[in-house]
């Protein structure tokens, strides 16, 4: 696992799926021969908060979103790209249990691993069992990196944290065409979708990103930095 470069939307410079290469072919097969593939659509609920944890699941191909959530709040936890691993959390949970939910932000490819056949080979494969560690690790040194941020950074410096983690961690381009609808965007920087629509603007004026519609291109991405910075 590569050197980390946390921003507050998800991990990066880090392909989760890089523990599988820990893995013998016998391992690798008997997953498998445990695992199925299902399609999500965009908005689809993928796992759910309070259920019992039967499967991890593998980001095939698509975009998620991690969240907690009572009757009345919901509170995103961090952004999962192509690659990314939902339900490791469970694998030392006591009773089993999701603690978080995950939903399909756009049309989605899911692997769901038996998470019995999981712990096998985890206990079974001590280089295995160490990713799995750091990756855990880097989970939970985002999370907080994401607390930070909503805690204690204004709101041009949240916009500009979840702008530069799109572009650096998901899409890995100056330029990219973002499924997310502005309340989408909203609830994931932790504001209003009134505000984040006038921020978006102010930053269009001040020529530090572009976008029509849901096509976006930053600009002047050390402007950007600098407000992530001062916050």
């Amino acid at each position: 696992m590569s050197k980390l470069n946390l921003t507050s939307c998800t991990i990066s410079n880090c392909d989760p799926c890089e523990c599988f290469k820990k893995l013998s072919n016998a391992d690798l097969q008997k997953l498998e021969q445990n695992e199925v593939t299902v399609q999500y659509k965009k908005g689809e609920i993928i796992c759910k908060q309070g259920t019992f944890a039967s499967h991890i699941m593998v980001m095939k191909q698509g975009l998620a979103k991690v969240f907690i959530e009572d009757k009345d709040n919901l509170l995103i936890l961090r952004v999962v790209p192509t690659g990314g691993i939902l339900g490791l959390t469970s694998l030392g949970d006591e009773k089993g249990i999701l603690r978080y939910s995950a939903s399909a932000y756009i049309d989605s490819e899911v692997r769901l691993i038996d998470i019995e056949v999981f712990k096998e080979i985890v206990e079974s494969n001590s280089a295995f069992a160490m990713e799995i560690i750091k990756l855990l690790s880097a989970n939970k040194t985002q999370i907080n990196s994401r607390f930070y941020c909503l805690t204690y950074k204004q709101t041009y410096g949240k916009l500009a944290d979840i702008l530069i983690c799109l572009s650096d961690n998901i899409f890995k381009s100056r330029e990219f065409e973002l499924e997310l609808s502005r309340k989408e965007l909203a609830e994931l920087s932790g504001m209003s979708m009134e505000s984040v629509v006038r921020m978006l603007k102010k930053f269009k004026e001040d020529s530090i990103i572009d976008f029509e519609g849901k096509f976006f291109k930053i600009l002047n991405y050390s402007k950007l930095q600098e407000v992530s910075s001062l916050g």
